[in-house]
Order: C-alpha cells, then structure tokens, then sequence
C-alpha cells in the first residue's frame, strides 16, 4: 500500500477544513494513480476508530474517483490493474459493514463500476451478492442496497439488446433468491411485530425490495413476475394495507420504513398500470380502492407526503388509462374525491407556513410547477386535473362550487385567506389544460374565465398592501402561470407591482416576483413566435432599477453560501441584461464590479452550482452587449486580476466558465490589435499539460486557444509556443471524445498560423490524422476530418487552399489522399448536417475540383467525376443561410441551459466559427458556375470536356441546379 490508513485519513480530516481543504485535494490528487491508493481510501472508510465525518469525506472522494478514474472513454482501465481487481473482489463485503450514510456512497460507486464492467468484466458479481444473503437483516439491506444501486440504473434507459442481455443475466441468477428473500421477510416481519428495532430492519428490507421489485420489471415484465403474479402480488397488498402502531413514526416530518415502503408499492402499482395493464387488470381493482382506503385515512403531518403523492400518481395512471377511468366518472365518486382526497391535500398546511418562514428557497422551488418535489399538493393537482380531462363538465361545476365558497369566506372574513388559497389552487389546478411547459400555459379550460378570475380575485392583491403574504405570493404565482392568457396591457400594469416586490421583505414574494419578470420577459409575441413580445425598448427604462434592487437581495447574503442560495435572483438579473441589450452599456462597468464582488465571495465555498452558472452568465451577457461599445480593453481590466485568482484557485467549478469568457472578451478586441500583456502571460500556462488533465476545461481552453490564435498568431510564434499548440492537437486527437476539439483547434492553427512557419510540422500533422483514423473509423472522425479538409481548401488565406491541404496528406505518403479523400470524404460530405459546414464544404469542394491540377489533369483525375457528383448533391441542398451561421445556443430558452460539475456552455458566450470564404456572399451554385468559366480557360477547356463526357442523368442534374 502506497501510503497508511492514518496518514491518508490525516488528510482526509484536513480536506474538512476549509483553510486546508484545497491542500489536501491536491495530495490526493497527486497520489489517486499510485498502486494501493484506492484501496487504501476503503480502508479508511471501513475503519470504525475514525471519525464518521472523515470516513464520510473519504467515502465522497471515492466514488468520485471512481467516477473519473475508473475507465477512459474506450473502456480501459486508469487505475493499477491489480487496484481494478482487488476493488471488485472485496467492496461488496466492505459496503455491508458500513453504517447507511457510508453504505449510500459506496452503493454509487459500485453501480458507476457496474455500468463500466457488469457483465462482461465482473461476471460474478450478482452470485456474489446472493451467497451474501442471510436471515440477519442488517446484512441483507447493505446487500440488497447494492443490488438496487446496480438495478436502477436501467430505470430511465432505452431498450438495447446489451441492456436486455444484463437484465436477462440478472433475472436468471437473482429472481428465485429475491422471490425466497421477500417470502422470508414477510415470514419475519410476522414473527417480530412486538420487535419494534427487529420490525425496523425487516420493514428496511421490504422497503429494498419493492424498490428492487421495480428495477427488474422496469423494462419488460420477466416471465417469473408473470408466472408468479398473482402470489407476488398478495404479499405487495398485504403490505400496502399493513399496519402495526410500534413502527409509526414518531416524527411529524420524517417518514419512516412503514411509509417509505407503502411508497415504494405504489411506484410498482404505478408501473405495472402503465405498462403491464392487461396481466395487472384482475387484480387492479382491489389495489385502488385499497389505495382509496389509505388516502382517506392518512394524516396530513410531512411525514406522510411522500406516501401520498406516490398514491395519487398511482391513482392519477388509472384515472388516464381509457378502459378504467369509468371507476371516477360518476358524480356521487367526483364528490367524494374532492372533498375526500383533493381538498384535504391542495389545503396549506401549518408545515407549509412554516416552511414559507423558516425556509422560503425551499418553499419556492417545492412550489414552482415543474419542479421534481414529489409534492402531495403537486400529485393532488395532478390527479384533479386527470379527472377532469375525462370529465370536463362535472369536475368543473363540483370545484368551482368550493371555489365561490371559499372565496366568499374569505370577502366576509379576511382571516380565513386560506381559504382563498384553496380557492386560488384550486382553480388553477382545473383551469390548465395539458401540461404547463417552460413557456407557460397553452391551453386552457373552456368552461371558466381565467382573466376574469384574474381581474376579480388577484389583480387587487397585488397592490393592496395588508394582504398576507401568502395571498401575495398566489397573485404573482397566478400570473406567472397564466401569462399567456393575461393581455400584454395587463401584463405590463402588473410588471411595475412585480418590480416593486423586488423591494419586498418577504423572501418568498420577492423571489416570485423575480421569477416572473424573467418568465415575461421570454414571452414570444402571440402573431410572430421568432420576436419577443418585450424587447429592448419596453425594458431599457426600468432596467437600472430592476438590476439594482435585484443586486440588493442578492447582497443580503452575510455568507457565501447564503449569496449563493437563490439562483432566481441572478437568472433574472441575467434575463433582464439580454432583453436590455447595449442600453445597459452606459452603467455596465458599474453591473460589472458588482458581479464580481459576488463571484469572489461565493468562490470561498461553491454552493449552488445554477446560481454560479447564472453569475457567468451574467458577466457573459455584459461582455456581449457593452464590449462594442465601451471596448473590451475596460472590460479587461476590471475582471482579468479576479479572472487570474479563480484560475490560479483551482476552483474546479469556475475554470470552465473562466476560459470560456476569457475567449469570448479577446474575441471583441479588433483583428487589428494584437494581444495585450495579460493574455501574452496567460499563453505558457494555457499550454501546461496539467490543465488539459480536466475533461470540462477542454471545450473552454479550446476556444482560448482558437481567439488567441485569431488575435495573437505573431505572439504564438515568436513566444516558441507553436509546438505546444500543436502537442495540444496531438493530445486531443487521440481521444474519441476530444477529437472534435482537436480538428477545430487544427483549422484554426492552420488559418492563423503561416504556411511558411507551419510546414515544418505538416507531415507530422498528417501522420497524426492517419494514424488515428487507422485506429478506429467512425462516422464523428470522418466528419471531422471532412470539415477540416473543406475548411481548407476554401480557406482565402495565403498559401491554403486544395494544394495545400492535398500536401498535407500526401507528403506522409504519396497519392493517399485521393485514396481517402474517395473512401471515406466524398461518403460523408452529404451527410454534413449545419447549413454553414454544407456550405464551406460546397465551396471547398469547388475549389478542389476548379482549382486542384491534380483533379482536373494529374493522378486524381479518376475521381473528379465522382466528386462533380457529389458536389452536385450538396448544391442542391439548402445553403442560403450566411456564413457566420453557427450552432449559438438559444440564450432565451432555458431548455438550453445546462448545468454539471465538469462542463456548461454558456450561451452568452457562443463565439462564432471562422468564416474561412468570406468573399463568397451568394449562394454557392453560383461560385461554382463563375469558378468553372474562370478556371476552364485556365486549363484549355479540359473542365468542359470532362462535363461533356460525364452521363446523360448527371449532365441533367448540373442542369437542374442551373448550370448552363
């Protein structure tokens, strides 16, 4: 072993402290490859005598380890060998031993392995797991735990026939033990139901295997379920309707094995109506009324939330499916559903109100429709809104009737606002039609009026200063949720109360508020989808104060974490800038400081990972929309220092976003200046090859390295760092994932870079592409390299063009390009997908065939007609769109917004592709027709000739595109 149990949990304890926590990740770092090291981890989190915190951070550390190190891309191994093996042969056995919190982390490790080796490369590791089984079940939870770690990675995954191999393996060796295990637990949870701490654990154990009971049928239906279905499913309602007072939960708001296992059975009773409803129908009938039962009979304390929303959606998938919704459809059934279930479940609880004081961020993202919280409120609405989809008019008239009730209680007795937030709930609930997608609602019930509630019931909350709260947060969840029914007149009335919430004291209110600001402000105009339907001038006038109150909130904030916490703050922030545009310019450097002293303080202690994206985001959209105009050289100098701290931190989380503004900012400086002395410095780090070790820094390094080559080419030469430019190539190709990179980094180096200070290293540059391709052809690689040798021979720099990018191939090995260029090239160009590649490929492809002595008179002669051919395909194609066309990413959708720990393209800061033809404006048919009469006279009509000899059906193609 490479370093002791107590030094390495040492370091460990010291990764807890913050002062000393960058230190110690870093020796960890440098020692994850040595022999013994990951084993060594598992020892410290297997020993009892270390504090549980250390042996918790050392558990975090491993499974990510394993997540980074375990395999590369192509499957082979990073760690020793005999590390591999010796992790595989004994993590099961340590994982058992662990207390839940440890076993948790490990349990992700071994699925991270299972998804890289099971089954082919650890064919034992299922038989394993069984012959851990015992009567103690203790044991047993930390075996079955791994189990379903293992298992529900298929939950979310699309059929394939190496997923049904795995799931077929594990079916064959798991489901007898699994089916003997449950019939044991049951016998158990019998003999002990005066055991309280016994009843525990076997109650823990049933809980594992429901969930595992669905990860096996979460594909197909196995043919044992099937065979045993109906046994199977006596123990499942036993235990749905299973009741003992010595295991109920003692706390109010946590859930204990009792409800967590009734959760588990009705995620199966879920599944099982979904997909399996003709083998399930006999018995479905029993399992809902039992569901009924339950839902009538269960409190409202927290503790039963997760409980009953799994039993409403269960109910909700009954009420879709066609042949079984007639069980709700009678009036007498509607009736005793709402009063019964749903209004008991959408009214607010004392939890809730508490929740909205002490933990407002929490009650807002619960609360927000479309969030993932398995909500009782959220699956009640769920099902209400199921019913009346199939009974529209009955569901209707039954909730408008406690509607107008409530409400009325509420206009006699403003003490009773609860009830108008049932009122309002309700009617919301009945009034959506379909789902509420990130642009709002689109459809809604026909039968109610949406802006007359809306100008009768909310308006007036929204100005009336003694409303509570509550009532205040529903006014503005009301327009945030109808702002595609509510007229743009109403809509920007009720704009200046949402702007004044921002200055609001509630937590909740004003985040809502900011919330809905962004919502609007993405709002397209109902008669034209592509124009918004708030723009630059509608927004310019309030914007200063808007981004000022906003900062204000975010400020309050006394630690980093608690800046951090609410990421719709700096979304809206970030929403408002690019709606505003360059009016925001005259008071940007002022936006600016003020980003910045956010980013510095939330990087001590990196929180919220959406909120740190938005941050970026934010100074991206300030780069965008002021550098033109102020100079990016006053943008340099405020954030470059800050920039440099956050790189030289190693703040894993900000490197990527930083390379990827740093790019973006040289990007605005003029062509004509050369780079400045932060970025000249900046060059020789950028090259180090520690930096390229982080899968996420590479997309952002790229496009630093590609604006400094745009920008500072003579800086790169005369610094002597071509050679490490073109060692980053080199490493970037040999990795599948990488090698997009690495051909966008080579046009760039190409383009930039002088024929005359680049062809020393051409051969070895084509030696590169050749070997790799040799290694593994794929559709990407040869796309890849397609695109790169039309980038260059439609490059109008000096010394590139289709000579040039031939020489690159054909100086490794005379002739091989035409071989390449026939074999795999021409295949794929007509399958290049974005308009602006088609057309630099277009216009490359003229160029070779035009241009090229080789094609048109040398040894590539024979394959010029097919290349016409080709070509021909390709212009008949759609090419209009203009060059500087590139895959930007929508910054007004949020489905565009992605967020991880390694890497998140910012779309303020999409940089434009190099446009390498920037003197072909038309449409490229007509370059080809002008460059066929130009170079035709060049070589004594021998372009005409080769036309004249090529087919009938060919020569009608070139006619059909207009060539005469």
């Amino acid at each position: 072993m490479s370093i002791s149990t107590s030094e390495l949990a040492f370091i460990f304890d010291q990764s807890l402290d913050h002062k000393k926590a960058k230190e110690a990740e870093l020796t960890l770092r440098q020692k994850e490859t040595e022999p013994g090291f990951s084993i060594a981890i598992l020892y410290v989190v297997a020993n009892n005598e270390i504090n549980i915190s250390t042996r918790l951070a050392a558990a975090l550390y491993f499974k990510n380890l394993i997540k980074r190190k375990w395999t590369d891309e192509d499957g082979n191994y990073l760690l020793p060998l005999k590390d591999v093996n010796e992790i595989k042969s004994a993590i099961v056995d340590f994982m058992i031993q662990l207390p839940q919190n440890l076993q948790v982390q490990i349990g992700e490790s071994i699925s991270a392995i299972a998804e890289s080796d099971f089954p082919n490369r650890w064919e034992d590791l299922i038989l394993n797991l069984v012959s851990k089984l015992t009567e103690n079940a203790e044991t047993n939870n930390g075996v079955l735990l791994v189990a379903h770690s293992i298992f529900k990675r298929w939950r979310p995954l699309f059929r394939s026939d190496d997923l049904f191999i795995e799931i077929k393996l594990v079916l064959s060796q798991f489901t007898v033990p699994f089916y003997s295990l449950l019939e044991l637990v049951d016998k158990k949870i019998e003999e002990n139901k005066n055991n309280k701490l016994e009843l525990v654990n076997q109650l823990k154990s049933l809980d594992l295997l429901m969930k595992i009971f669905y990860d096996l049928n979460c594909q197909d239906l196995p043919e044992f379920f099937e065979n045993n279905i109906v046994s199977l499913f006596e123990i499942v309602f036993k235990y749905l309707t299973y009741s003992n007072s010595i295991v109920s939960s003692d706390d109010e708001d946590e859930a204990g094995p009792l409800e967590k296992m009734k959760a588990s059975i009705c995620e199966i009773l879920k599944l099982y109506t979904v997909k399996y409803e003709e083998e399930f129908q006999n018995l479905l009938p029993k399992f809902v009324e039992a569901t009924w039962t339950l839902l009538t009979t269960t409190g409202t304390q927290p503790k039963y939330d997760l409980l009953i929303s799994k039993a409403l959606s269960f109910l909700t998938s009954v009420a879709a499916n066609p042949r079984h919704s007639s069980m709700f459809s009678s009036d007498e059934i509607l009736q005793n559903i709402i009063r019964s279930i749903i209004l008991p479940n959408v009214t607010l609880q004392e939890s809730d109100e508490e929740m909205f004081e002490d933990d407002p961020i929490e009650f807002t993202r619960r609360d927000l429709e479309g969030s993932d919280s398995d909500t009782k409120r959220r699956a009640a609405t769920d099902f209400l809104r199921e019913l009346n989809g199939k009974n529209e008019s009955q569901v209707t008239n039954a909730v408008m009737t406690y509607v107008n009730e409530f409400l009325n209680n509420y206009n006699t007795n403003r003490e009773e606002w609860k009830r108008k937030d049932t009122a309002i709930y309700l009617f919301s609930a009945i009034a959506v039609k379909g789902a509420i997608t990130s642009s709002g609602v689109t459809n809604t019930n026909s039968l109610i009026d949406v802006v007359g509630f809306f100008n009768q019931n909310i308006q007036n909350d929204l100005i009336d200063p003694s409303v509570n709260p509550i009532l205040k947060v529903d006014a503005i969840k009301y327009i945030h949720t109808f702002r595609n029914q509510i007229s743009k007149e109403q809509l920007i009335s009720s704009f200046v109360q949402l702007s004044n919430f921002l200055l609001s004291e509630e937590y909740v209110v004003y985040t809502y508020a900011a919330i809905t600001i962004e919502k609007i402000l993405i709002m397209r105009n109902p008669e034209d989808q592509k124009t918004f339907m708030f723009g630059k001038t509608d927004i310019a006038p309030a914007a200063k104060d808007l981004l000022s109150n906003l900062f204000k909130l975010i400020l309050r904030g006394t630690t980093p974490e608690k800046l951090a916490e609410n990421e719709f703050l700096m979304k809206c922030v970030f929403r408002i800038l690019i709606t505003a545009k360059e009016s925001t310019s005259s008071y940007s450097l002022e936006l600016l400081s003020q980003v910045i002293v956010i980013l510095e303080e939330i990087s001590k202690n990196p929180s919220n990972p959406h909120f740190s994206h938005y941050t970026f985001e934010v100074i991206g959209a300030i780069i965008k929309y002021s550098a033109p105009l102020i100079g990016a050289s006053a943008i340099e100098s405020l954030v470059f220092a800050p920039f440099m701290r956050l790189l030289s931190q190693d703040i894993s989380e900000y490197v990527p976003y930083t390379f990827q503004l740093l790019a973006q900012l040289l990007n605005f400086y003029p062509e004509s200046q050369s780079l400045s002395q932060n970025y000249i410095h900046l060059i020789k780090p950028l090259l180090s090859p520690a930096v390229w070790e982080l899968r996420g820094n590479i997309p952002g390094l790229v496009s630093l390295l590609q604006a400094i080559l745009c920008h500072g080419s003579k800086d790169v030469i005369e610094s002597g760092n071509l050679e490490a430019f073109l060692g980053v190539f080199q490493k970037l190709i040999a990795s599948k994932a990488n090698e997009v990179y690495a051909f966008t980094l080579l046009q760039y180096i190409i383009y930039n870079i002088p024929p005359s200070y680049l062809d020393p290293y051409l051969k070895q540059i084509g030696i590169l592409i050749m070997t790799r391709l040799s290694k593994s052809v794929t559709d990407k690689l040869i796309s890849h390299i397609a695109l790169t040798v039309y980038f260059v021979a439609a490059a109008e720099k000096e010394g590139l063009g289709p000579d040039y990018i031939i020489k690159m191939f054909d100086i490794v090995q005379p002739n091989v390009f035409g071989s390449i260029f026939a074999k795999f090239i021409l295949p794929t160009t007509t399958k290049i997908h974005l308009v602006r590649d088609r057309r630099i490929a277009a216009i490359g492809l003229t160029k070779i065939i035009t241009e090229c002595q080789a094609f048109i008179t040398g040894s590539y002669n024979n394959i010029w007609p097919s290349s016409l051919i080709v070509l021909i395909d390709l212009l008949k194609t759609d090419l209009a769109a203009p060059m500087d066309e590139s895959p930007v990413l929508d910054i007004n959708s949020d489905e565009n917004l992605a967020f991880g720990s390694t890497y998140s393209q910012l779309t303020t800061a999409v940089i434009p592709p190099i446009n390498p033809a920037p003197s072909v404006t038309s449409d490229p048919k007509r370059f080809f027709f002008s460059q066929v009469k130009r170079f035709d006279s060049l070589v004594n009509g021998q372009i005409t000739v080769m036309i004249s000899n090529l087919p009938n059906n060919v020569r009608t193609d070139l006619a059909s595109i207009g060539f005469v």
